[in-house]
């Protein structure tokens, strides 16, 4: 199982060579693609073959550009994620609003736990105990968005009550850039199980090409939260992005395992599309932070 991340950072050109990606600079380097999950182009000053690209699609790697600022700004989507792609697609169209709405519910639920959890874990029991009272008043698909409200209290519980997501800080740019890594291995996995990114279950912006990864990658998100929390934020380079780049190999449990967090995601995922199919929001299979 393929495991790990690979930045490139630094003037490169990259090329395929017998199953292998090769990396030149000022020394060669190889790396089988059976190893490799996500390749993060950090730096303009790279170069690709086609070649490689074309085997990175067909080996199901995740491949995200960054700007000029060393900003992931897109990604390398395929086309078509398995055999019987169009089967899934369909499928997705015709999910029911019923069966959407309450795993909508679970997972924005499960967010909000994960959140008070953290909350508690630091010893902010106030802002905890307001987020477990509005998962007690959570309807069927949060109608009354008691998620929004929660995530004002999180976040000023977390960072300071002058803290707001939209502004302009180092706080936001990890966390950004953590949640770009985290959506990147979501859409991964949506597009290899042979669903659409686009088509999602409760975010549906025409402009976003990743609806449903938005949706899925909602539990997980305070993962990123409690990492940003412990690092030193006075600058953002690439010491801390190499840091957060490192979430996807962090361990945590899921089922009766423990398993890296980049295959946790798949094994949720599949777990959220069987309970789609299913009808039954019982299957779905969130992580833990311990068993």
């Amino acid at each position: 199982m393929s495991w790990r991340t690979i930045v490139i950072s630094e003037n490169a050109k990259l090329d395929y060579q017998l199953g292998y990606m090769v990396v030149r600079n000022s020394k060669k380097k190889k790396i089988h693609l059976s190893e490799i999950s996500v390749v993060i182009i950090e730096s303009t000053a790279v170069s690709l073959t086609a070649a490689l690209m074309c085997e990175l699609i067909k080996n199901k790697i995740k491949v995200v550009f960054c700007d000029e600022k060393r900003n992931p700004s897109s990604e390398l989507v395929p086309y078509y994620g398995c055999h019987d792609s169009s089967k899934k697609i369909r499928r997705q169209v015709k999910w029911d609003i019923k069966i959407k709405e309450r795993v909508w519910t679970e997972i924005v639920k499960q967010k909000m736990i994960f959140q008070a959890d953290l909350l508690a874990r630091l010893g902010k029991i106030k802002e905890e105990n307001l987020i477990r009272e509005y998962i007690s008043e959570i309807k069927l698909g949060d109608e009354t968005n008691r998620e929004g409200h929660s995530a004002k209290v999180y976040f000023n519980g977390l960072f300071g009550k002058e803290f707001t997501r939209e502004t302009s800080c180092n706080i936001n740019s990890a966390l950004n850039y953590g949640y770009t890594i985290i959506m990147s291995a979501f859409s991964r996995e949506i597009t290899a199980s042979g669903y659409s990114t686009q088509l999602g279950i409760f975010h549906d912006n025409v402009h976003n090409h990743f609806n449903l990864a938005s949706d899925l990658m909602e539990p997980f998100r305070p993962i990123v939260d409690e990492m940003v929390y412990f690092m030193d934020l006075e600058i953002f380079n690439k010491k801390e992005k190499m840091e957060l780049v490192g979430i996807l190999n962090k361990e945590i449990f899921i089922g009766e395992r423990k398993e890296y967090l980049n295959n946790a995601i798949g094994i949720y995922c599949r777990s959220v599309f069987d309970a789609l199919y299913e009808d039954d929001t019982s299957i779905i299979e969130f992580y833990r932070n311990e068993l």
